[in-house]
């Protein structure tokens, strides 16, 4: 139960509806949030969350609808008004400046001066790395905010807010790219928070840290408003049929008995300071998970594995034939394809639309002679958006306007239209909701069992026990073990990547 409680919520919503062209995101949605209390709101991608963030915290108005903080009636005209009255956010998409310092971008808006107007270097660099201390972490308040990590760039988005003194914190995917020290260090922090009566309002797909952090649970699905439940009076397995719709039995399907036919093997594949002497092979309909706490070289190794970066050693054989693969293109006429963990930067064009993204990657398919063919084109984006069920309007929809899970299966889709023999996923189900996770692990599934492989990186342990048929175990840059079968439990896993041994 929270430890600070009044009478009255800081922050009331009162029959909210929100409408975009052509869709209506919300609809009469009606919530409250109280002081010293944490407030999980749930749903699938899609459902609203977002949406109703983004009103909270003066990013957009309402279409209808009232906000009441601390009683009375209030208007946001933008971020900086919702800041200023006491509403705080961390967006899912990080906001950092990469050109400024770590310490420059937590107190952006707010730099220390002194007397003579000057700003106060010596002071920012203190305040921000008492911030930072709170989290266990090595950044240095100095460094550029662009050469940080995905987890360290996390880190800075939340430090940032904390420096703020809000009366309403919310926090969307907080612990996305965060490991579970940094994690458990944000969950401590949370309860200190709660202790000086600040309401938090936390949106995660990962329903095991919502069980373990909030007082309470809000669900939305489709844009309306489902219920608000106590989090020690609901269970899970009930908080997931909520938020779909539907019982959802089985997020995981069936494991594979992997074939004996090796379609991948990788030989002392090494980085100088990144990874070292990485050995392993990859069967047909085996699904081979890589798992490493932040900093293993997980990422780094499979991009250099698929050419994106560069190697100082290493070999590869496809099919029990040698292949040379120094650049993604090589490594795209071999039959791999990689999926990058960062699919808003890295991953997709945003700004263009369902189609165009799907055929990216193989524009010599849809191409007659110098130009694009927009019939084969069409075909070939509606052919995919069936086969993986991307929600969508039209395949001229822009990327951009779709849910989080949507744009992962349009990712997925721009690389299974090149038929690839092995696919390579970093992070598959990073920030999406509970339905899309089980989507894409059925996708995959199937994907195996017509002959082909997936290595899967991921730093979720549920989804690696899950859904892997073997799991290698990565610890400073080399393999620590590996393991199969009923091995493929979480002691074990930790055990490796902490360096401890089986």
């Amino acid at each position: 139960m929270a430890v600070f409680t009044v009478q009255h919520p800081v922050l009331r919503v009162k029959g909210i509806d929100k409408v975009f062209p052509g869709t209506k995101a919300l609809s009469n949605v009606s919530m409250e949030f109280h002081h010293g209390e944490v407030h999980a709101i749930v749903g699938e991608n899609g459902a609203g969350k977002s949406t109703l963030m983004n009103i909270l915290s003066g990013v957009f108005p309402p279409t209808k609808g009232q906000i009441f903080l601390e009683g009375k009636e209030v208007q946001f005209q933008n971020p900086r008004q919702a800041r200023e009255m006491g509403i705080a956010i961390v967006h899912q998409e990080f906001s950092l400046c990469p050109h400024l310092t770590v310490s420059e971008n937590i107190f952006i808006g707010r730099l220390p001066k002194s007397k003579l107007g000057w700003i106060d270097r010596k002071k920012l660099k203190e305040e921000a790395r008492k911030i930072l201390n709170h989290f266990n972490t090595n950044i240095d308040p100095e460094d550029l905010a662009g050469n940080l990590s995905v987890s360290e760039q996390q880190i800075v988005e939340i430090a940032k807010s904390l420096t703020m003194n809000c009366k309403v914190l919310i926090l969307d995917e907080p612990t996305s790219a965060l490991t579970e020290s940094e994690a458990s260090s944000l969950f401590e922090w949370i309860r200190e928070l709660k202790k000086q009566g600040i309401s938090i309002i936390y949106i995660s797909h990962k329903l095991k840290e919502i069980f373990m952090i909030s007082d309470k649970i809000s669900i939305l699905r489709d844009g309306h408003y489902i219920g608000t439940y106590q989090t020690d009076e609901v269970t899970s397995d009930r908080v997931v049929q909520f938020m779909v719709g539907r019982e959802l039995k089985k997020i995981y399907p069936s494991k594979s008995t992997p074939g004996r036919k090796e379609i991948l093997r990788v030989k002392n594949l090494s980085r100088r300071g990144f990874f070292n002497n990485i050995s392993f092979s990859l069967f047909e309909n085996e699904i081979l998970g890589i798992f490493g706490l932040i900093g293993a070289g997980r990422t780094e190794m499979s991009r250099s594995l698929c050419g994106i970066d560069p190697k100082d050693t290493g070999k590869v054989w496809m099919n029990e034939k040698p292949v040379v693969i120094n650049t993604i293109n090589q490594a795209k006429q071999h039959g791999i394809v990689y999926l990058t963990e960062d699919r808003k930067t890295q991953g997709l064009f945003l700004d263009m639309s369902v189609r165009r993204n799907i055929v990216s990657s193989h524009l010599q398919a849809v191409t007659s002679g110098l130009f694009i063919d927009p019939h084969k084109e069409k075909n070939i984006a509606r052919h995919f958006s069936k086969v993986l069920n991307i929600k969508t309007n039209d395949v001229d929809q822009t990327v951009s306007s779709l849910s989080g899970g949507n744009q992962q299966k349009t990712m997925i889709a721009k690389w299974l239209s090149l038929n690839p023999t092995v696919i390579v996923m970093d992070e598959p189900t990073r920030g999406i909701d509970v339905g899309a996770k089980a989507e894409i692990y059925n996708l995959l599934r199937r994907f195996v069992r017509e002959g082909r492989g997936v290595i899967v990186i991921s730093s979720e342990l549920p989804e690696v026990i899950g859904l892997c048929d073997r799991v290698l175990v990565m610890h400073h840059g080399e393999i620590a073990g590996q393991v199969t079968g009923e091995q493929i439990n979480e002691e074990k896993i930790i055990r490796l990547a902490s360096g401890i041994g089986a």
